[in-house]
């Protein structure tokens, strides 16, 4: 059975960063699965950690949690989708439905990296291959006909828009992932003055334009002087930004990461305005109401993919009997033609071909007379004739 645990709702960060799974630890964290999983996805963003997985152990989930060393005290705070409403979340989830900002544009790429990753270690086998890659093509097609994309929406857009409707024209970004690179995008599609962009590795950064600077991550709090606005996105285990180590001026600081890159006493005082990824619903965004008039026009996409898999899946649960079906098809032609092949030489062709065609006919047809009059004396000759009747195209 094709089931998910995923966070509450309402879990706050301080509980999500203890449950979250940092890119560099997603390959190992897989291979534990797999160890008492028959398939496993990890789908983990900075605001939500969710596990697909197929098993049918009604322990399952404390094991999961063992795997990959989570306090079991903290089960309380995620919910078990089992069977279609693992399915139905999904779906849902690519195409923005469950984001925090309602029709993020983010979260089909996530969904597609968590996939891919998947495809390395073949952790999704059947099942999960074929509901991810129906995820993934339904959320292209929701994009495309709701057009929502032309109504942008992510944690990058929102923050940057907060800054830069303060008048902040200074930035640096901690990080240059997935989200800070679409970061940087957004601010140099403003009117700023500078953007220094600490990065590990400079060789992962490809701007040219005169506002960037790239600048080595050990030497950022040389350059906190410089900047209003700072927007944190690492892949860290740990605080990168310490109050300490902060300049005695205003900043407006974002924090998108999680685990969290902010130490929390940082937003105790009052010359820094912090904020982190629970906090962006409070920022009024102009657009909410567009995307959740388009969204809800185009549902009906989600509930077709949604209903199209688990047609697919009850389907496939026959997949067994009907290979039994194939079997006793091919015993019954491959005895025929050992007759032949055996009786060519001593009976007229023509003849013995007949006879063996017939006989193949009568096999079947034969058996669903006798089936039909077993069905009839049981009152149930309607249902048996119906389905005969579709068999035999009557």
């Amino acid at each position: 059975m094709i089931q998910l645990i995923g966070l509450k709702h309402d879990v706050k960060i301080e509980i999500r960063e203890k449950l979250s799974i940092i890119p560099i630890r997603q390959e190992k964290y897989l291979e534990a699965l797999l160890n008492i999983c028959e398939e496993a996805v990890i789908l983990s963003t900075c605001n939500r950690t969710e596990i697909y997985f197929k098993s049918m152990d009604e322990d399952i989930i404390i094991k999961i949690f063992k795997a990959l060393n989570w306090d079991e005290d903290l089960i309380k705070c995620v919910v078990n989708y089992k069977g279609d409403k693992a399915i139905q979340h999904l779906m849902e989830v690519v195409c923005g439905f469950d984001s925090l900002l309602l029709g993020e544009d983010q979260i089909l790429g996530q969904v597609r990296d968590a996939y891919e990753i998947t495809k390395g270690l073949k952790s999704n086998k059947k099942e999960l291959q074929r509901l991810f890659e129906n995820a993934i093509a339904c959320g292209k097609h929701f994009r495309t006909k709701s057009k929502i994309s032309e109504i942008p929406v992510s944690s990058s857009s929102m923050v940057v828009k907060k800054a830069i409707d303060k008048g902040h024209k200074n930035f640096m970004i901690l990080g240059y992932g997935t989200v800070g690179e679409l970061t940087s995008k957004y601010i140099l599609e403003a009117k700023i003055d500078m953007l220094y962009i600490a990065v590990r590795d400079a060789q992962k950064v490809n701007i040219e334009d005169p506002r960037v600077k790239i600048i080595p991550f050990n030497d950022l709090t040389k350059y906190y002087d410089k900047v209003d606005c700072v927007i944190s996105c690492t892949t860290a285990p740990h605080t990168v930004i310490h109050l300490d180590e902060l300049p005695n001026k205003k900043l407006l600081l974002f924090d998108l990461a999680v685990p969290r890159d902010i130490e929390e006493i940082v937003s105790e005082n009052p010359l820094y305005e912090v904020y982190d990824i629970d906090m962006l619903g409070d920022i009024h965004d102009a657009n909410y109401k567009k995307r959740l008039s388009s969204m809800k026009d185009n549902k009906y996409i989600v509930d077709k993919a949604i209903k199209e898999f688990i047609e697919w899946k009850t389907i496939e649960e026959l997949a067994p009997f009907i290979q039994k079906i194939r079997h006793i098809g091919e015993d019954v032609y491959k005895e025929r033609l050992t007759t032949f092949k055996h009786k060519k030489e001593t009976k007229d062709n023509e003849e013995l071909a007949e006879l063996l065609l017939k006989s193949t006919s009568n096999a079947y047809v034969n058996r669903a007379i006798v089936v039909l009059k077993e069905e009839h004396l049981k009152g149930r000759s309607k249902q048996c004739e119906d389905i005969i009747s579709r068999i035999f195209q009557i």
